[in-house]
C-alpha cells in the first residue's frame, strides 16, 4: 500500500510541474485591444482561444477534458496555420529558428524555463500577450512582462 501511494504523489507533482503556470490571465480590455489589432494571425489564434478557453490542464491530455501545453500549442498551431510541430515541449523548442525577444511576431511559439527539467511553451499574440495552457487556470491569456513569466522567460522560436 505504502508503494501505491508513493507512486499516486511522485505522479502528481510530476503533473504538477510539467507545465508550470502562475495565475496572470489577462482582462476583457486587454483580449478587445487583440481583437482590434491588424493582425489576421492573432484573431486566427483569438478564434482558437474562443474554443478552448477554460479547458483544464491535464498533463499529458489532448482534448476538452483536459490538455497540457505542449498538445494545446500543436493544436492550435495546426488549426491556425496548418502546419505541424512536435507533440512535446522538448521537441517544439528545437523547431523553426530562435528568434529575438524584439523581433517576436504574433503566431511565434514563446518558451519558458519553470524549473531546471521542465519548460513550458505558449504562442505570442502580439501587444506583449500569449496563449497557453495553465496549470492552474486552463487555457488562457497571459502577459509575457508578468513578473512569473518574465522571470522565467527562454526563448521566442518561429516555425
Amino acid at each position: 500500500m505504502q508503494l501505491i501511494q508513493r507512486v499516486i504523489v511522485i505522479v502528481g507533482i510530476f503533473a504538477l510541474s510539467a507545465c508550470s503556470s502562475a495565475p496572470s490571465n489577462i482582462d476583457n480590455s486587454n483580449k478587445q485591444q487583440l481583437h482590434s489589432s491588424d493582425s489576421h494571425i492573432t484573431q486566427a489564434y483569438l478564434e482558437v482561444y474562443d474554443e478552448w478557453k477554460g479547458v483544464p490542464y491535464r498533463f499529458g491530455g489532448e482534448s476538452f477534458r483536459g490538455i497540457d501545453c505542449s498538445a494545446f500549442v500543436q493544436v492550435a498551431v495546426f488549426n491556425v496555420t496548418k502546419q505541424s510541430v512536435p507533440r512535446t515541449t522538448k521537441e517544439q523548442s528545437k523547431e523553426g529558428v530562435k528568434i529575438n525577444y524584439s523581433d517576436a511576431k504574433n503566431g511565434d511559439l514563446v518558451f519558458f524555463k519553470t524549473s531546471p527539467n521542465t519548460n513550458h511553451v505558449g504562442i505570442y499574440l502580439g501587444m506583449n500577450q500569449f496563449l497557453h495552457a495553465s496549470t492552474s487556470k486552463g487555457v488562457i491569456i497571459s502577459r509575457l512582462d508578468n513578473p512569473y513569466w518574465a522571470s522565467k522567460f527562454w526563448q521566442f522560436r518561429r516555425v
